[in-house]
């Protein structure tokens, strides 16, 4: 009988796996562990854990500031990436926002140069001025301080174009804005 429970919990977790996959296939928005935790009558930390059973299985799957996405590199089949260096503080990060979203391109994530860790990493997946201000709002709520502090404002950023004449045009602003960060 014991065997049987274990087997029965198993089984549960994977089917829940399974349905997490579900939400975030079909979902163009990050969904929050909480959200999903609520769903499922489980705890967050669950969600967690059953996010990283999927990442471990190969699922590119990104934790943003908004919650978890399933990231399909198809989708950016047609995008030009660029990488771009900035510098800033915290009083231009909204501008620096802004003026990517503005110009039909998207933030993919945020990159420092930590003097221990090595290069550190975070998911954003800005894609539009309703997302940087939830980005804003919970760097706000939380307290919290953007990666860019601990490297005095400077920082690289990955960025989605849709065209070329798109990412000059974020180059140029940024440069009139004194952000964009040139030796």
């Amino acid at each position: 009988m014991l065997v049987c429970e274990r087997d029965g919990i198993a089984m549960e977790a994977a089917q829940r796996r399974r349905e997490i996959l579900g939400i975030l296939k079909a979902s163009t928005q990050p969904v929050s562990a909480g959200t999903m935790a609520g769903h499922f009558q489980v705890s967050r930390q669950i969600i967690v854990g059953d996010i990283a059973l999927l990442r471990a299985a190969n699922v590119t799957i990104s934790a943003t500031p908004r919650g978890y996405i399933l990231i399909d590199q198809s989708a950016d089949a047609d995008k030009i990436i660029h990488t771009i260096a900035c510098r800033h503080n915290m009083d231009n990060l909204a501008q620096e926002l802004y003026i990517i979203v503005d110009n039909g391109c998207g933030l993919i994530d945020v990159i420092v140069e930590h003097a221990v860790y090595g290069q550190i990493s975070g998911q954003l997946h800005i894609f539009s001025r309703y997302d940087a201000d939830s980005f804003m709002e919970k760097l706000a709520k939380d307290h919290a301080a953007p990666l860019s502090e601990l490297t005095d404002g400077i920082h690289l950023h990955t960025i989605s174009c849709c065209s070329e004449e798109a990412y000059r045009r974020v180059i140029s602003e940024l440069k009139a804005k004194g952000i964009l960060f040139e030796s």
